[in-house]
């Protein structure tokens, strides 16, 4: 179709048919197809395109940077186009919801389709399409606020991480009721939340899975590789890369929720620094942890330094260099399996190192019991994302068995006396503030 000005865009076709015809469309093509022609975005690939059959939800779960962003604007905007919608956009806060579903590089006013314009009011939270179509923003941790709300279609992005996910879930179903087919997309990368777990079960949910890999042509050149080769083997690089859903093992002292409510940044003022040390035997890898008190009575993760397959001058010099990257009090050294050699060593590389040996008299999981006690307590949080430690972590079961990665909890060990100096053990006086 052309008029004197030239080719008249296809949405604009669509939408000048009457509501009736629009419909009968959508019956007879679907929705995955008249969405993709619609939006007449050709890059998005076929696990980002709405599933075909008559569904209410729509999930997908998936690594970072796998285009889910990419796919809920598309996903919006060619149903807003279609016909005037009420639409709800929900993310973990209201400011992750401006700067990632609406700002963003791949949000929704980097994606509005020809023949469309759009107005942001950040002011009152809302967008409006030129045809009549309002969204509105909402954050996963309020579900009361959607009470009264209604809506045709909602988006819901990184759901997995709302703070009230599962009441968010609920209100964000109940409220999206208008028209004759409401709809929701929902997308994250996973968490193994129960309540996520049952509702991808439903009869009326259908699910897209996808890996970071699978964007891997839309990201820079060997990124995907670089995080692999780091993440390779890890829960972390199941998660977050790959889009499973990691289990929590039975008995487990840790589990994944419990770190992830840990999350915290580095206090600017910190009381005592120690640096937890689990020394290898036979060359396999130098549990090496610093933790911190903060001023509240707070224990804070800083770092895991641990190093793999070195020399014990090298592995020394390592704990040695977190020492002082940190301004340590105290480095906490187990000596169960050198002896004084691991003091010798570690003070042939600094002889001024306050170093305190410790021997352990109970298994791994004894010691680790009352440390994971404090994280429920909320008394120990982690200043970053640590891994290979995190994985240690939740591989120490409470009847004594460690199922993790590896043959041996070295850096989950290192934490554990780094922890326990800091919050169970006898503590000499604490230094003044210092300030970072």
């Amino acid at each position: 179709m052309e008029d004197e000005a030239g080719p008249v865009p296809l949405l604009e076709c669509f939408r000048a048919l009457p509501l009736a015809q629009q419909q009968r469309l959508l019956h007879r093509h679907g929705e995955a197809v008249m969405v993709a022609g619609l939006s007449g975005e050709g890059s998005l690939r076929n696990n980002q395109r709405p599933p075909d059959g008559d569904w209410t939800i729509w999930v997908i779960l998936a690594g970072r940077g796998f285009g889910k962003t990419h796919a809920g604007a598309e996903w919006v905007h060619a149903l807003a186009a279609a016909a005037p919608r009420r639409i709800a956009l929900v993310a973990p806060t209201l400011d992750v919801a401006r700067s990632v579903m609406v700002e963003g590089e791949s949000g929704l006013l980097s994606r509005v389709p020809a023949g469309l314009a759009l107005t942001w009011q950040p002011h009152a939270k809302r967008l409006l399409w030129s045809n009549g179509s309002e969204a509105r923003l909402y954050s996963g941790g309020e579900p009361d606020a959607l009470r009264g709300g209604q809506f045709d279609i909602a988006w819901g992005d990184e759901f997995a991480h709302w703070a009230r996910g599962e009441d968010m879930v609920m209100n964000l179903r109940m409220a999206t009721r208008l028209g004759a087919s409401p709809r929701i997309l929902l997308t994250t990368t996973p968490l193994p939340l129960g309540w996520l777990k049952a509702l991808i079960t439903e009869p009326n949910v259908v699910l897209t899975r996808g890996s970071t890999r699978d964007n891997a042509a839309n990201l820079p050149r060997g990124f995907v590789a670089r995080l692999e080769r780091r993440f390779a083997g890890t829960a972390t690089g199941r998660q977050e890369l790959a889009g499973e859903i990691v289990e929590d093992l039975e008995g487990a002292l840790w589990t994944r929720a419990l770190i992830e409510r840990a999350r915290g940044d580095v206090p600017a003022a910190l009381v005592r620094v120690v640096v937890g040390v689990d020394p290898p035997a036979a060359g396999g890898t130098c549990g090496i942890v610093v933790a911190a008190l903060s001023a509240d009575g707070h224990a804070h993760v800083l770092e895991d330094a641990s190093v793999t397959g070195q020399r014990p001058e090298q592995w020394a010099r390592a704990v040695v260099t977190a020492a002082d990257r940190w301004q340590a009090d105290r480095v906490v050294a187990e000596v169960n399996q050198g002896g004084t050699m691991v003091t010798a060593m570690l003070k042939s590389v600094d002889a001024a190192l306050p170093v305190l040996p410790v021997r352990a008299s109970r298994g791994k999981v004894a010691r680790a019991e009352p440390v994971a006690a404090l994280y429920g307590e909320g008394r120990v949080i982690h200043a970053g994302v640590f891994p290979a430690l995190e994985d240690q972590l939740c591989g120490l079961l409470a009847d004594g068995r460690y199922a993790g990665p590896g043959a041996s909890p070295d850096r989950a060990d290192a934490c554990v006396w780094a922890l326990t100096a800091l919050l169970l053990g006898d503590r000499l006086a604490m230094p003044g503030i210092r300030h970072f």
